[in-house]
């Protein structure tokens, strides 16, 4: 066992310790854990009380031992509803069974990252969660020691029933919830040991599963409240232009509809938050009885538009540098690919440079030198952005789906000028996030909408709003080289990466620190598009390009790829270069080790196109292996096998189901999916333009395996994203022969000369 401090300094600790209908109600603060960065609480109190606090990160126990226990992160379909509480259940050591789940709202008076993103939930409540329960059991249990009058070191607990070993009486939580409410917070508590978990390490199904397969309210837009009215948006065609003016008389006229108007989302003034971002912060606005009404209104709205002179200027600029002739500040996919070209080549900063990587390629027998590139993407979520909002008398009543509610509270109480303790922000279960939700932008509209209506509403974003309005996945381009001498070994390794609006670099992983001369190189290019973290950001697309490079140049070296892999993992473990390096060789190989004895790579099934990949990212680490076939240029996967060590496991079901989540939606977006631009506007606004994979795409089997440990749990959601893009194009080569180099690789591949070429 462990002891952990519960505060640093009681009162840090110590947040309310009261009755409340007989049970026992703890509160603490989440800061007090050196790990945690929430502040939360745990109440306990008896089943049905009179009085609940209003607070987040509790638990409660009734006086028949029924708990419930409260998920304080969004959810977003990763899980944590049900991951987080098993972990306060573990500590508390009460039966999974009697345990009822709720979602937390949102509270920024105690919880510091109430955010879904970064794979980071489970990672960084770890210590909290476990300290939370631990104390709540602490102390029935000397509130049962108490009343026994006997040691707590003669009591055990298990499923929530206390025995006095002495005597074998026992007691339940609920017998004991009022007395122990009645003691002082300890300033420590013991943490169990590791090889004590019961539920922890086991699978527990999501606390949501039957709700979510009979249809039951979840999600924002089930929200329905009486004398709620509907809003949507319109918003310019093209990125870079603006609102000019409209004629909105016969659209007012239509049945049902209340008003039409512009809205200010963000004044010029306005401080932003970091989530506040938005290419059209001036939409038209219709509102009406129902979501058809507006939708038909929204059909017969003339609006005008006209170009952005500020936003157009930068671009103006850059497009004229690349050779552009008439340039109208409205980008393109073709532009686009010209700035990059360019930019790769002439806007770089050295990030990270070890040895001499110059003279290196000077004097190599043979240079090594490929790019690679990947388009914009749209997040796609399933249920696209809404938000209910009743600003009046006051105050703000908000409730829908979001990553990010205690930014969105902040950019309310900005927008609204009204006092964080007016705005209430309730979360639902989301639809599919990815990244998307982190930009609360369309919340804030939902506020600003009904403060100007004096009516509640629901925003709804049609699909194709949802594609059309951002926020993308930015475009990014890499070029790697590598020199060899004239034995073929590796001398040095050189990194250029850029994109529209960012970087995807990440200088100091892997191959950094494995390679005596190695040199970084970093860029970017502006843009008026609208961008933002997609699931595992900037590794989306740097570790399929990289885990692809270094197939290449295996085999160009005559060796394994995932023995030249170890080969150089082997070097940054035992005699690493530079002291930045930001993952643990050891773990890295771990995984390659795992996936290759697996998947039995060595002896592998001939008539099957493999391709490996492995990377590390969110403080895991995956390796995967495809299996594939090509017939008619269409791919054909028929097994992936994974490799992951994300320290413990909470949930192992859920966390396989991540796992294979996350690889079909690697494969899929790597083969299928892109957003293209002509003049500003996007190109594709519904599915069927835009592809996402299809059931009958997806692998026929994903197979998990994840690397037992007793490291603290890491990030999970994204890890298994970014490496399988790599395997793909691995294996596609050995199926076709070609390599690919941009993505989506079904434009190659469908362009192929004939299935000629293809080994089948």
């Amino acid at each position: 066992m462990s002891i952990v401090k519960t505060g640093i300094g009681r009162r840090s600790f110590l947040k309310t310790v009261s009755i409340a209908g007989g049970g026992l109600v703890i509160g603490f603060n989440w800061l007090a854990c050196k790990r945690a960065e929430e502040a939360g609480a745990e109440e306990m109190a008896m089943e049905m009380p009179d009085e609940w606090f209003e607070i987040n990160g509790y638990l409660k126990i009734g006086d028949n031992g029924v708990v419930t226990i409260y998920s304080p992160n969004p959810e977003i379909g990763q899980n944590v509803k049900t991951s987080m509480p098993m972990i306060v259940a573990e500590e508390l050591d009460v039966d999974w069974n009697n345990v009822i789940v709720e979602q937390a709202p949102l509270n920024t008076d105690i919880f510091t990252r109430q955010l879904a993103g970064g794979s980071q939930s489970i990672r960084q409540g770890w210590e909290s969660l476990r300290m939370a329960g631990a104390t709540a059991r602490y102390m029935l249990l000397t509130a049962a020691a108490n009343q026994w009058n006997v040691p707590v070191s003669e009591l055990t607990v298990e499923n929530g029933v206390i025995r006095h070993s002495g005597s074998d009486e026992t007691l339940g939580y609920g017998d004991v919830a009022s007395a122990a409410s009645k003691l002082e917070v300890p300033g420590e508590v013991e943490l169990k040991s590791k090889d004590e978990f019961k539920i922890i390490g086991t699978s527990r199904k999501n606390v949501d599963a039957k709700k979510i397969v009979t249809g039951q309210p979840l999600y924002g837009l089930d929200t329905y409240k009486d004398g709620m009215l509907i809003a949507m948006v319109v918003h310019p065609p093209a990125f870079g232009m603006q609102f000019k003016s409209m004629d909105a008389e016969k659209v007012k006229n239509m049945p049902g509809i209340k008003d039409v108007f512009t809205i200010t989302t963000y004044p010029e003034d306005m401080e932003k938050e970091w989530s506040d971002v938005d290419a059209f912060p001036n939409p038209v606005v219709i509102v009406g009885e129902s979501t058809w009404q507006v939708m038909q209104a929204k059909k017969e709205l003339n609006v005008e538009w006209e170009l952005n002179p500020e936003l157009t200027k930068e671009i103006q600029i850059l497009e004229k540098s690349a050779g552009m002739k008439g340039a109208t500040g409205l980008e393109s996919t073709a532009i686009h690919s010209a700035l990059m070209e360019e930019g790769k080549a002439k806007k770089s900063e050295v990030v990270r440079k070890d040895g001499d990587p110059e003279k290196a390629f000077k004097n190599a027998a043979k240079v090594i030198e490929r790019s690679y590139t990947c388009p914009f993407l749209a997040h796609n979520c399933m249920e696209p952005m809404n938000f209910y909002a009743d600003v009046s008398n006051g105050k703000a009543e908000l409730l829908g789906p979001v990553q990010t509610p205690e930014y969105a509270e902040k950019s309310v109480n900005k927008r609204l000028g009204m006092p964080l303790e007016d705005i209430d922000i309730q979360m639902t279960r989301m639809g599919g996030g990815f990244g998307r939700r982190l930009y609360g932008h369309f919340l804030v509209e939902a506020a600003v909408i009904s403060e100007k209506m004096e009516k509640p509403i629901k925003l709804v974003y049609s699909r194709e709003d949802d594609m059309t309005d951002g926020v993308y996945r930015p475009a990014y381009h890499v070029k790697y080289r590598a020199a060899l001498d004239e034995n073929n070994n590796l001398l040095a390794f050189h990194v250029n990466a850029g994109g529209i609006p960012e970087s995807p670099l990440f200088a100091n992983r892997f191959p950094a620190g494995a390679v005596d001369n190695y040199l970084a190189e970093s860029w970017t290019i502006g843009s008026n598009i609208s961008t933002g973290a997609f699931r595992a950001p900037r590794s989306n697309f740097i570790a399929g390009a990289e885990q692809s490079f270094l197939d290449e140049l295996a085999e160009e070296m005559g060796k394994d790829p995932i023995q030249f892999r170890l080969d150089l993992l082997d070097r940054a473990e035992k005699n690493p270069v530079g002291k930045e390096n930001d993952y643990d060789a050891a773990r890295y190989a771990g995984v390659l080790k795992v996936v290759r004895d697996k998947s039995g790579w060595e002896n592998g099934n001939s008539s099957l196109s493999r391709g490996v990949s492995a990377y590390y990212c969110h403080n895991s680490y995956v390796a995967q292996i495809l299996d594939m076939t090509v017939k008619n240029n269409e791919p054909i996967i028929d097994k992936v096998t994974c490799a992951v060590d994300c320290g413990i496991v909470v949930n192992p079901d859920a966390a396989k189901n991540m796992v294979e989540g996350g690889t079909i939606d690697g494969i899929g977006h790597a083969l299928y999916s892109e957003m293209t631009f002509k003049d500003g506007v996007p190109q594709k606004s519904n599915f069927d333009t835009y592809r996402l994979i299809r059931h009958k795409e997806a692998p026929k089997e994903v197979e998990v395996h994840f690397v037992k440990n007793d490291i603290d749990p890491t990030g999970l959601g994204e890890p298994p994203f970014p490496p399988v893009q790599g395997a793909l194009a691995n294996a596609l080569y050995k199926a076709t022969g070609k390599r690919f180099y941009n993505q989506p690789f079904i434009n190659q591949l469908r362009n192929s000369a004939g299935q000629s070429d293809l080994k089948t």
